[in-house]
């Protein structure tokens, strides 16, 4: 979990034309349906057995009677490392049919993947790749791993509730006030078909007194388990527990002082209009509670994603977050921030993502600044960072 979920203290008021702004800003979050990509849109119910005579009819030549592959010996290619074997849920469940789709229409290179795989946009109607991939699907045959199209953009805060395998820089910087900024290192591996583990190493720059500290934080060690998933319903749940060793300076800030134990549950939930809704609660149990208070967190993230090419290209994820913390003190008061952003992805084949967010106190305002927050994310299971471009 990353350094921005914890409990935040000094932080002024945003200025008050940044109302407008945000209202804007979400009125284009849930007018645009109709560019709407983390989902497919059907005119029909896709027919997996029709899929399977059209991927027989072609598909089948290279990718063998079963999803697998066809033997090397009846192919004239060598087989690049993204070659898929559709048998493997690993492999192809954490995929959206959007991904598959765009690699049918356009080809391996419209999708940053191989030459090897032509281009069927013109040969097959959109019915008929609908089928096919609905076929495909059917290769997988443990019916226990979450769909790609339940793992949602991810928000600046609020942790999504689907395992992933990326690489995260994040960056937060103070927008006024004295200069000061942390970088947080994120390291996530999903393991099987449920489990996630991850490791969160922030780094420290800060003006102090006007001489520049630096040094790491407290670092995070997280282990998620989704409890429940269905595409049907289009719900994920998964529940975290962190702990975070006092690796960091507390005396410079930079650390709690004391071990912390972070739970937490995320529920997350896309919709048919494809707007989805992301949703957070836990708290930060510190051993020592004298050299760090406990508190509470509620996060909301609200979104969609939208991309042109019939859904198929460069996707841009407007949300909005609402965050609160809250001590577990006598008389203290719940700090409620909102957090306007938008992801975009950089590469083709979608494994490289930035998103650019300005977080802004707007109820217990009194010294508590804002923050220009920004990540880069490397789905690093979907290929090497410099390929797929």
């Amino acid at each position: 979990m990353n350094w921005m979920n914890r409990r935040q203290s000094g932080w002024p008021s945003p200025a008050g034309g940044s109302w407008p702004r945000l209202a804007g800003f979400l009125v284009v979050v849930m007018s645009a349906a109709a560019l709407s990509a983390q989902t497919l849109k059907y005119t029909k119910r896709p027919d997996a057995v029709h899929g399977e005579t059209v991927y027989r009819s072609g598909c089948i030549a290279c990718h063998g009677d079963r999803g697998a592959g066809a033997a090397p010996t009846s192919t004239e290619f060598v087989r690049p490392d993204t070659f898929p074997d559709f048998t493997r849920c690993d492999q192809t469940t954490p995929e959206p049919d959007i991904n598959w789709k765009a690699t049918i229409v356009h080809g391996g290179p419209g999708f940053g993947l191989s030459t090897i795989m032509p281009a069927f946009g013109e040969l097959l109607s959109d019915e008929d790749i609908n089928d096919v991939i609905a076929y495909l699907r059917t290769m997988c045959t443990n019916p226990h791993w979450p769909r790609g199209e339940l793992n949602l953009p991810r928000a600046i805060v609020t942790e999504k509730a689907f395992p992933e395998d990326e690489f995260v820089l994040s960056t937060a910087a103070n927008a006024s006030g004295a200069p000061g900024f942390t970088t947080d290192y994120i390291h996530e591996q999903s393991f099987g078909a449920k489990t996630q583990l991850e490791v969160d190493l922030p780094q420290h720059d800060e003006d102090q007194n006007h001489q520049w500290q630096n040094g790491i934080g407290d670092i995070t060690f997280g282990l998620k388990r989704v409890l429940w998933s269905s595409l049907r319903t289009g719900s994920i749940v998964a529940v975290q527990g962190g702990v975070l060793p006092p690796t960091g300076d507390s005396k410079r800030g930079f650390g709690a002082g004391t071990t912390t134990f972070e739970p937490f549950v995320s529920a997350d939930q896309l919709f048919r209009t494809n707007t989805w809704v992301q949703f957070q609660m836990g708290a930060e149990l510190p051993v020592d509670p004298k050299k760090s208070p406990q508190s509470l967190f509620y996060y909301t993230a609200l979104g969609q994603t939208l991309a042109g090419d019939h859904r198929l290209g460069r996707q841009w994820s407007p949300m909005v977050e609402f965050l609160a913390n809250r001590d577990l003190l006598d008389g203290a008061k719940t700090d409620w921030d909102v957090l306007p952003e938008m992801q975009v992805t950089l590469s083709k084949r979608q494994h490289i993502r930035v998103d650019l967010g300005y977080r802004a106190p707007f109820i217990n305002t009194a010294g508590r600044q804002g923050q220009v927050d920004f990540y880069i994310l490397w789905d690093w299971a979907d290929g090497k960072f410099w390929e797929g471009w």
